[in-house]
């Protein structure tokens, strides 16, 4: 995949349209992308990853915040990107989703996103020649062509060296999490999870067999009364409690079969005997029978009699009671009719002793003349209910007018206010739109004023580190001198110093000779080879500080010249008074912006008073003219009823008064005929009914009413004589038929019965305990036999669920690291720890080679401290010492070279894992400043091996040696009102 040209336009910090020439910046194969911090360098990665996905990487896609806040409201925010993948060039274009002003009126509209691909060259096979134009379908095209996700491109493309330094101090768990994102391993946890789930089902489900094992084992033992003994198989005990349930039950059937058999003998010798008493007892009960009821003879005549005569008077007293409450009520009809003639008298006393034809000929014309006035009724309460509404229609004119006053009156001052409130408003809209730009001002002016404050301090540290430097080149160069003359003075002096070496005998170091015929002599303040030692360390501790001091002399001019070009010609006095003017001016209108809430509130609120002023306006008004139209025509009609009620009432105070007059007087008329008529009955019912009562006593035989009445029992006495008579005839009745059936048996045989009562009892608790010992043998043995059953089933059903779990839970420990897997590695772990290795393998070569074969990574299975999982251990070799060594122990340049590297062999492994695209345009971000000059020239041959066969490697830096190093440089300058981008090739 190569990048062609990218074009953004309101996007991030970039307000107008900026264009990136890929070409152009890769004719070397390698460019600078530099500037200020905040200016807008990641952004432009950042488009490249939205152009192509329809996101950006990491936590600022979570923001969506992409448009420009500095772009023209009208100006679209989009980003195009032209490229070449697998074969054909075509042209991404997306826009985000932003709010833009609306096309008519005011106020803001949202802005869908939107994504278009268009081929240039040549069209895939299957794809339309007009492109595309969803946002789905192009994600899916992409992605088919690149062969990578977005967060695969975001770690091979932009290769962020932080991660990376990170994944080297990390431990197992994150860095496992780094790799799962890169290498997509996510379906190898779900099977450890897959696996895990399997064997706690059937954990669930062995463990349920199980339970239903153990309790059909405690059932059966409750039953059998006893428990599997130790050691004992299941099968084994089995069979031993049913074998002993059987016996039991013989036992107690035999035993229950004797125990009936004596029961039945015990019962039948019982019964006999009690048959003969129970005979015994009759005939003699019998014949005390009948000789009380003999002796009773004298009583039950008189009874007799007496029970006779009361049935006769029964007649007489019933007529009697009749003739009583006839009377009573002869009594009230007469004081009813007494009462009935003072009522009518109150209303007319001539008409008192009329005929009752009269009376009620009489009430029947008032109840109708009562009728005839039932309407006007109606119309009186009528008058006073209008009445009282034309009161209230006069007070409801006289508010409405008042109301028509007063709202016209506020009314009148409403234009006034609007016009104040609405002119106050826009002048706080006019400062709150100055607002970003005050602000972008004040802080353009702030970091200015720091730049003046701080230029004479840089100025004065690059001259006193330039100074530093000179001096150190001195110190270097009188060491190096000094190192160079001991050399040459101890060379002079060899001789002599190999002279001192010889001994007798011993072969010379240079002729090898045993023989030493003139050894040099003595040289006077000879060198030796530790001064020269002495001298070399000098001269490497002051090269090594002439390096140091001119990376800080070279630092701080670089320093001091980007703080001049910051400031360009302002003068530090004219930047104080112009920042004190800016942070004036942004005070003034962001106090205006916070009072514009309010200013629109009381716009709205006066807008919302008017209206509603002119609505209770309309509304008084109209109350004026209903009220006054409906007072007049009801007056009208007070008047004219009122002639009618006048003649109606006639002397009543009235028309109710009168109708209610007519209507009591009705109401007394009929009363009073109603009594005259029911007295008159009364007196006829009383004359008959004391006829009846002469007629009654007579038939019954007395000779006058005292004497009937005397002979009358109460009913309760006669039902009880009845019982007296007929219970003495049913006894002797018995009694007799008693003697005739046991006429054989004599009332003096005297009957045992206590001996055979109590054999027949200890017979029948023998049998029963037979009965209920034999039937709870059959009980048990009939529950044994079914709990047997059914737990020789489960037994059976249980053993192959037993084997089944235990090969799921060992294939389960395996496969997450436990168990017999020695290495305790899960399988995501080991698909992990085997992509790693990969990446430590391929990391490896390009670390040897800028570490100058010093560093190479070792990656370990081995299981970490404490339990801790293996497969991810990534160490480093040290060739100097030939150990391995942590990579927190590397410094900061070789931890970046480290970091890299992984980087660069991460992208190899992934895009041989994806099987996408080749990647011809990588982008390496920061890092650069920890490392020195010889190993900056060991990066850099590594980056130009990265640009063989035509491949463009962009470089995010702010070292400025890098500037030196790379001609071709796109620069972000960043201003207040936006950033812009300047191409140097």
């Amino acid at each position: 995949m190569r990048l062609h040209v990218l074009e953004i336009e309101a996007f991030g910090p970039y307000p107008r349209r900026e264009t990136v020439n890929f070409e152009a910046l890769g004719i070397d194969g390698l460019f600078l992308l530099h500037g200020d911090t905040g200016a807008g360098k990641t952004t432009l990665l950042d488009a490249v990853a939205f152009a192509l996905f329809g996101k950006v990487p990491g936590a600022r896609n979570e923001a969506k915040r992409l448009r420009c806040d500095y772009a023209d409201p009208g100006d679209p925010t989009e980003v195009a990107l032209e490229l070449t993948v697998q074969g054909h060039r075509l042209r991404l274009a997306r826009s985000p989703e932003y709010q833009r002003p609306k096309s008519r009126g005011t106020g803001v509209t949202k802005q869908q996103a939107k994504a278009s691909l268009t081929w240039i060259d040549q069209v895939p096979s299957g794809q339309s020649a007009e492109g595309l134009s969803r946002i789905d379908e192009i994600a899916r095209t992409v992605e088919r062509l690149i062969g990578m996700t977005a967060e695969q491109f975001f770690q091979v493309v932009l290769l962020p060296q932080g991660e990376f330094a990170r994944f080297l101090r990390s431990d197992t768990d994150e860095r496992q999490k780094l790799l799962e994102k890169l290498f997509g391993t996510e379906r190898f946890g779900e099977i450890e999870q897959w696996f895990t789930k399997r064997r706690k089902d059937s954990a669930d489900k062995l463990e349920e067999r199980q339970q239903d094992t153990r309790a059909l084992i405690a059932r059966l033992g409750q039953a059998a009364g006893s428990d599997p003994a130790e050691g004992q198989s299941e099968q084994d005990w089995l069979g031993a409690v049913t074998a002993d349930a059987a016996d039991r039950l013989a036992e107690t059937v035999a035993v229950e079969g004797k125990a009936h058999a004596e029961r039945e003998a015990a019962e039948q010798l019982l019964a006999e005997r009690t048959a003969l008493a129970e005979r015994v007892r009759r005939v003699r009960r019998a014949g005390a029978d009948l000789a009380e009821i003999k002796a009773a003879a004298a009583n039950r005549a008189n009874w007799a009699a007496e029970l006779a005569q009361a049935r006769r008077a029964l007649p007489a007293q019933a007529a009697q009671r009749v003739l009583v409450r006839i009377e009573r009520d002869l009594g009230a009809a007469d004081g009813e009719a007494t009462r009935g003639r003072a009522a009518v008298a109150r209303f007319d006393e001539s008409i008192v002793d009329s005929e009752a034809a009269e009376l009620r000929a009489l009430a029947a014309g008032h109840r109708e003349s009562a009728g005839e006035l039932a309407g006007l009724v109606a119309e009186a309460q009528r008058q006073q209910v209008d009445q009282r509404r034309l009161i209230q229609l006069r007070t409801e004119a006289d508010q409405a007018r008042g109301q028509v006053k007063q709202v016209g009156a506020a009314l009148g001052t409403l234009p006034e206010r609007l016009r104040t409130v609405r002119t106050a408003l826009e002048a706080a809209q006019e400062a709150t739109a100055r607002l970003d730009g005050v602000a972008a001002r004040r802080a353009e002016l702030a970091a200015l004023r720091e730049d003046a404050r701080r230029l004479p301090a840089a100025a004065t540290l690059a001259a006193r580190l330039a100074d530093e430097h000179r001096h150190a080149v001195d110190e270097h160069q009188a060491a190096r001198d000094r190192r160079q003359l001991l050399r040459q003075r101890r060379l002079d002096g060899m001789a002599a110093e190999l002279a001192e070496g010889l001994r007798a005998g011993e072969s010379c170091p240079v002729c090898g000779g045993t023989e030493h015929p003139a050894p040099a002599g003595a040289v006077a303040d000879r060198v030796r080879a530790q001064d020269e030692r002495t001298a070399e360390v000098a001269e490497t501790r002051t090269g090594e500080r002439r390096d140091q001091t001119a990376r800080a002399a070279q630092q701080a001019e670089q320093d001091l010249a980007a703080l001049r070009e910051r400031l360009g010609d302002n003068e530090p006095a004219a930047l104080e008074t112009d920042f004190a003017e800016a942070e004036t001016a942004l005070r003034l209108v962001t106090a205006a912006k916070a009072t514009v809430p309010a200013k629109v509130a009381a716009v709205a609120e006066l807008e919302a008073e008017a209206e509603r002023l002119r609505e209770r306006l309309a509304v008084a008004e109209k109350a004026v003219a209903t009220a006054e139209t409906e007072h007049a025509s009801l007056t009208e009609t007070v008047a004219t009823r009122a002639d009618r009620l006048t003649a109606a009432r006639g002397e009543h105070p009235d028309v109710a008064a009168r109708r209610q007059h007519l209507l009591d007087f009705a109401t007394a008329v009929e009363a009073l005929a109603q009594a005259r008529a029911t007295l008159a009955d009364t007196r006829r019912r009383a004359e008959d009914q004391r006829r009846e009562l002469a007629e009654a006593v007579s038939a019954a035989g007395f000779p006058d009413l005292p004497t009937a009445l005397a002979a009358v029992r109460a009913e309760a006495e006669l039902a009880e004589v009845e019982r007296r008579l007929r219970g003495f005839d049913d006894r002797e009745a018995a009694a007799r038929a008693v003697l005739t059936e046991l006429a054989e048996v004599s009332p003096d045989t005297e009957v045992e019965l206590d001996a055979p009562r109590e054999a027949a009892r200890l017979a029948r608790e023998a049998a029963e305990a037979a009965v209920a010992l034999a039937s709870a043998a059959a009980d048990r043995k009939r529950q044994v036999d079914e709990l047997a059953a059914r737990l020789t089933n489960a037994l059976a059903a249980l053993a192959p669920v037993q084997a089944a779990h235990a090969e799921l839970a060992a294939l389960a420990d395996v496969v997450n690291g436990r168990g017999q897997n020695n290495r305790k590695m899960s399988l995501h772990s080991y698909v992990l720890a085997a992509r790693l290795e990969e990446v430590a393998e391929a990391a490896t070569h390009r670390l040897r080679r800028m570490s100058q074969g010093r560093y190479s990574f070792k990656h370990s299975v081995e299981a970490g401290p404490r339990g801790t999982r293996g497969g991810l251990g990534l160490d480093v070799l040290d060739e100097y010492s030939g150990k391995e060594r942590p990579a927190k122990t590397l410094s900061g340049g070789e931890s970046f070279l480290a970091s890299l590297s992984l980087a660069l062999g991460l992208a190899d492994v992934v895009a041989a894992e994806t099987g996408g695209a080749v990647l011809d345009t990588l982008f390496v971000d920061e890092g650069f400043g920890t490392l020195d000059a010889d190993t900056l020239d060991l990066v850099m041959d590594t980056l130009d091996e990265l640009r063989a066969g035509g491949r463009v490697v962009g470089l995010v830096s702010h070292v400025e040696e890098l500037r030196s190093r790379i001609p071709t440089r796109l620069r972000v300058r960043k201003a207040r009102t936006g950033s812009t981008l300047e191409i140097t090739v």
